[in-house]
């Protein structure tokens, strides 16, 4: 194994979106950083991979929607730098029953922030989207931001300009070791590495990085199936056709989204935001019968309130999320190691956040002021976690 001799300012472990935008960061402000990633790029065995996901500035917490504000900022800047399209706005239609206190919640944060939206009856549904069939005393909120990223050429280009200013990119290496200190060194399957601080994005592998370095976080690996429905008539739910991306709550236990047809023709994109607990190692294996049930609830869901559409899905895809048990990122240092900076836990909502959590990150690894309120990402918010779990 190669020893490398330079000392780098920043190691960041995990080459997914946060990790990406991490080294970015680092990168535009002429750090000397170095990306690791274990598996060959691109791939599709982690949170970030596919072609598209969901962004918007409706959320139920304002530390968000704060958030969203500069996220919006610097994808544009990512955009022309990379000389390519990475986002479409197509709106954001979430669903409700009228009295669901979630909808009235994200009116009020849109509001307070001054944020274009729209409330729509039952009846104003109905004529606005007709082809798709509501539930009575359904109600409707648009979020005028709301669109649609593309994830895999965001990581592209990313990782493009990391290169371009002086950052490096290393696949196919995976992290065998990490030795704390005043200097981290991190082994790896082809080298060793010096540098001052250390940034771990490792999404479902993040436990097993911090285990030897005495810390477990309350993470949990979900294996979330990625559905495609087929349109019985070319376009009628594209953004072509002005059909928004979607977030529907009362319809299943836990909510489902949608985006509108685009990545592969004439198929909408339909999830339910949940899945099967697995182990990240082991996310090919057949699916589990809980598995199984999310693609029979969204069936149910796709026969009943989607006429236009095949209810069966055409192509099912995999992903993972990390969850905490609140749903919130956990964006903070190592309670030991304070050059040791951690970022997880996105639960299936990071990807359109990422441009923020990777300056937090270069922030923290740089020992700077965060430009953020952090308390609601910090790791002691877990009150249940012993002494020996930290």
């Amino acid at each position: 194994m190669a020893a490398d001799k330079g000392l780098w300012d920043a190691i960041v472990i995990g080459a997914g979106i946060q990790g990406c935008f991490t080294a970015y960061h680092l990168a535009k402000h002429g750090k000397k950083v170095l990306l690791l990633e274990q598996f060959f790029l691109p791939h599709s065995r982690g949170s970030s991979h596919g072609q598209s996901r969901i962004i918007r500035k409706a959320y139920s917490e304002d530390f968000y929607t704060q958030m969203m504000d500069e996220c919006y900022q610097i994808w544009a800047q990512l955009e022309q730098e990379a000389g390519i399209q990475l986002h479409r706005q197509t709106e954001l239609l979430l669903l409700g029953m009228k009295e669901n206190p979630g909808l009235k919640t994200i009116q009020a944060v849109l509001s307070r922030h001054g944020i274009e939206h729209q409330h729509l009856s039952s009846e104003e549904l109905k004529q606005r989207f007709p082809n798709i069939c509501f539930t009575r005393g359904e109600v409707g909120l648009l979020d005028k931001t709301g669109g649609v990223l593309y994830a895999d050429k965001a990581l592209r280009a990313l990782q493009d300009i990391i290169r371009q200013q002086g950052g490096t990119v290393r696949d196919g290496e995976k992290v065998t070791e990490i030795q704390p200190g005043l200097l981290v060194v991190v082994k790896t399957t082809s080298g060793s590495y010096q540098a001052k601080s250390l940034v771990i994005t490792a999404g479902p592998w993040t436990n097993r990085l911090l285990q030897p370095l005495g810390v477990q976080l309350p993470l949990q690996t979900l294996r979330i199936n990625v559905c495609y429905w087929r349109e019985k008539v070319p376009g009628s739910y594209s953004a072509s056709q002005a059909f928004p991306c979607f977030l529907w709550t009362d319809v299943a236990p836990h909510h489902i989204y949608g985006l509108p047809a685009g990545e592969y023709p004439g198929l909408v994109k339909i999830c339910y935001h949940y899945g099967t607990m697995v182990d990240p190692e082991e996310r090919d294996c057949p699916m589990a019968f809980s598995g199984i049930q999310d693609v029979q609830i969204l069936c149910r869901v796709v026969r009943k309130h989607f006429p236009g559409l095949t209810p069966e899905p055409d192509i099912m895809e995999r992903c993972m999320y990390t969850n905490t048990p609140d749903e919130h990122f956990i964006l903070d240092r190592h309670p030991k190691y304070g050059n040791i900076v951690i970022g997880a836990g996105f639960s299936g909502h990071g990807f359109k956040l990422a441009p923020v959590v990777g300056k937090i990150l270069y922030e923290l690894s740089m020992k700077l002021t965060p430009s953020y309120n952090l308390a609601p990402f910090r790791i002691s918010r877990f009150s249940g976690l012993g002494k020996a779990h930290l």
